[in-house]
């Protein structure tokens, strides 16, 4: 199809600023989803999100001109994009309004390439030959919202992987309280909830024209499209009701306590209250080493200074530990001398602190605990001098920490590792028995950053069919089954989870955990959707050569 020719059988409109208006739309109502709106909004929304965006891309009157035409659609998908980070991560602000801009500004690129691919690449498939014909065939119609979809699924797991990666909200996320649906995770990942909201929202947009169309003319048809969406969605529902009502697997109990001190993030930086923060986590596990637990939780960095090396911190910790049979892991900065490195660490002592493990953070977070090109342009270490002095060192890789006193193997996380699927397998793939988080959301204030991260959170337990224990200084410590729901909560009568407490709880561990699809193949699906979508852009790009040579 000539590209001049994509306005034909198109209403025209006399609205210039309605393609914007819908984007616009699509931007609140996806960053919506992360949002604290009622339940009832939230079950729905995921759903619909991306349909004005698509309706603006496939439906309205677009330039005529190619270069034109492909910068609408890219700019279209822009704001779409830049209006969703900003709203649901507006909880940035709590650290750095400029940070916040910039952020959205680089993550919307992505919205505005879907933009890109489906104005220029799907809008003529799902137009055709025919403009008397045009949204018309279930056949073309489905293929236009599966390549959407794929589209979608492929830019998101680039989001989460190039340059460091920031998957945070996949849009699949937002499903994650849906707890039949999203058992389909095990098998996809996010990425195939992810690819069941983008599916949803295109054919929402195709059936809509597609029945104005059919009224207009007055010959409805049967809308096979439609259906074929619905049954796909009742079938991953019925899988998960299955694997929700299978037979449970072999497991014992683990008694935990996870200690949240609720100290302000930046005491941490202020030497003077060091002795303070460590004797208030002190008394706090004193008091939960009265249940007899089998392990004790600190939350990220919990002491002032480094456990293992500054000594009287080290003695006092051990002393507790020398009057209980508990594991302890506790969150600490650990420096290391051969090969020279300074970390963010998870620290398991056992043997009544005799022996240590230590898992070093692998993933960081830039601008939080290293400054990227730091060296290489010193104006923005000179800016970020003061929230990040220096650089923490990455880790070598997932690992596991085995306890002493009962036969698990811990999979340590720290802060944001648990948003990160493939790293989150990585642990499970080791053998991990129980996954441990170690974080701090203080840095959020009462924003919904803090659900936004234990929903990301969630699903990490759904892809890998293990139970995860969070526990944080200052957020949300609780207790995660292996489908991905809340058993139990910290948090004060009035529902806080800011708050100082200890959580007490007895979770299942798998004796033997089955490792899921997701664990075993990783991002497969996400990997098949970027594959699918390459090959459609070569294809169109072949097809557009080849017109061209036919005209020269």
């Amino acid at each position: 199809m000539r590209q001049d020719s994509l306005n034909k059988g198109i209403p025209q409109t006399s609205i210039p600023w309605m393609p914007w208006a819908l984007a616009l739309l699509s931007g609140v109502l996806s960053g919506g989803c992360f949002t604290s709106l009622p339940e009832r909004i939230l079950s729905w929304l995921p759903w619909v999100a991306l349909a004005p965006l698509c309706w603006a891309v496939w439906m309205l009157p677009l330039s005529e001109r190619p270069r034109l035409r492909a910068r609408l659609c890219f700019l279209l998908g822009w704001v779409a994009g830049m209006i969703s980070f900003l709203v649901s991560l507006f909880w940035i602000t709590t650290v750095t309004v400029a940070g916040w801009i910039a952020l959205c500004a680089i993550l919307a690129i992505y919205h505005g390439l879907w933009g890109l691919f489906a104005g220029m690449i799907l809008r003529p498939i799902g137009m055709g030959q025919d403009p008397a014909r045009t949204w018309l065939g279930s056949l073309r119609n489905l293929l236009v919202a599966l390549l959407a979809a794929a589209a979608w699924s492929a830019l998101e797991w680039l989001r989460g992987t190039l340059f460091s990666g920031f998957g945070w909200n996949s849009l699949g996320v937002a499903l994650g309280g849906n707890i039949p649906l999203s058992q389909i995770a095990s098998v996809t990942g996010t990425s195939g909830l992810t690819f069941l909201c983008v599916l949803s929202s295109a054919i929402a947009a195709i059936t809509v024209e597609r029945l104005r169309r059919e009224i207009r003319t007055g010959r409805p048809r049967p809308h096979f499209d439609f259906f074929a969406v619905v049954f796909l969605i009742v079938l991953v529902f019925s899988h998960g009701v299955r694997v929700l009502t299978a037979p449970r697997i072999p497991s014992f109990p683990l008694l935990v306590a996870g200690v949240q001190g609720n100290i302000p993030v930046y005491d941490y930086w202020d030497k003077d209250k060091g002795d303070a923060i460590l004797a208030r986590y002190l008394r706090m596990s004193r008091e939960a080493l009265k249940g007899d637990p089998d392990l004790l939780v600190w939350p990220e960095a919990a002491t002032p200074r480094p456990l293992l090396l500054d000594e009287i911190t080290f003695a006092q910790v051990k002393q507790l530990a020398e009057k209980s049979r508990a594991d302890f892991l506790i969150g600490s900065v650990h420096y290391e001398a051969e090969p020279k490195g300074d970390y963010n660490s998870a620290i398991l002592l056992t043997g009544h602190a005799t022996t240590s493990q230590i898992y070093n953070k692998v993933h960081l977070v830039p601008f939080g605990e290293f400054v990227p090109f730091r060296k290489s342009f010193p104006l923005i270490a000179w800016i970020e001098r003061k929230e990040v002095p220096y650089d923490f060192d990455p880790g070598k890789g997932p690992a596991l920490l085995e306890m002493a006193n009962r036969p698990v193997k811990l999979g340590p996380l720290i802060c944001f590792e648990d948003t990160l699927g493939d790293q989150t397998r990585r642990t499970a793939a080791l053998g991990a028995q129980l996954l441990v988080t170690l974080t701090n959301d203080g840095w959020f204030e009462h924003s919904a950053g803090t659900r936004q991260h234990l929903a990301n959170a969630r699903l990490r337990t759904v892809e890998t069919g293990l139970p995860l224990l969070r526990v944080a200084d200052t957020g949300i410590t609780c207790v995660i089954d292996r489908f991905g729901r809340i058993i139990q909560e910290l948090h004060g009568s009035g529902g806080d989870t800011f708050i100082e407490g200890i959580l007490k709880a007895e979770i299942a561990v798998p004796q033997h955990p089955v490792p899921s699809f997701y664990t075993l193949h990783g991002e497969l699906f996400a990997h098949v959707c970027f594959a699918v979508t390459a090959a459609t852009l070569a294809a169109s790009l072949l097809g557009i050569l080849r017109r061209r040579r036919q005209h020269s």
